[in-house]
């Protein structure tokens, strides 16, 4: 699909509101991830990673926006609607993403470790699932990956390596 400057610039300005999510998650401790979903021009749901503050792990922020714009329109499915995400999803966010019926996801920066729309998979193109995501990658992905490596880097320094709770 071949994007005019109105939509790149409408994607950097959701994406951009996406970002903010992701340093209001900065903030709480939270690995920076921000998603915003978007339809027709107007926010139907927005989030931020909150796993460790919900103690929930599926609250990663596409999950968390999704939920949110579900509500919003009083429906499971959320035909049309764009997902604003500052790092590439994972699996259980891509199994959410095509359940809710998301027309198009716009993600900054990949994922080298767990990244299923490129990065380790390319799950969007997967003949056998029923739906199709369009996506579109690298929107403000420098931005992203400053945040990302500037929390990181913090978290390093006050905590040491990082190590997973058995």
């Amino acid at each position: 699909m071949e994007h005019t400057g109105l939509v790149i610039e409408d994607d950097v300005r959701w994406m951009q509101r996406a970002l903010l999510r992701a340093q209001e998650a900065s903030d709480r401790g939270e690995v920076p991830v921000g998603a915003v979903v978007v339809r027709d021009g107007q926010i139907l749901g927005e989030a931020s990673n909150c796993p460790i503050q919900t103690h929930d792990p599926s609250m990663h922020a596409e999950i968390a926006a999704i939920r949110e714009a579900c509500a919003a329109v009083a429906n499971y499915r959320l035909p049309g609607a764009t997902l604003y995400v500052t790092l590439e999803p994972c699996t259980a966010c891509f199994g959410v993403l095509m359940h809710a019926r998301i027309a198009r996801v716009v993600f900054a920066a990949r994922e080298p470790r767990a990244g299923v729309l490129g990065s380790q998979l390319a799950l969007q193109t997967a003949s056998f699932y029923n739906h199709k995501i369009e996506v579109t990658e690298g929107i403000c992905a420098d931005q992203s990956r400053q945040l990302l490596q500037a929390f990181f880097r913090a978290r390093r320094e006050r905590l040491g390596p990082l190590s997973v709770p058995e």
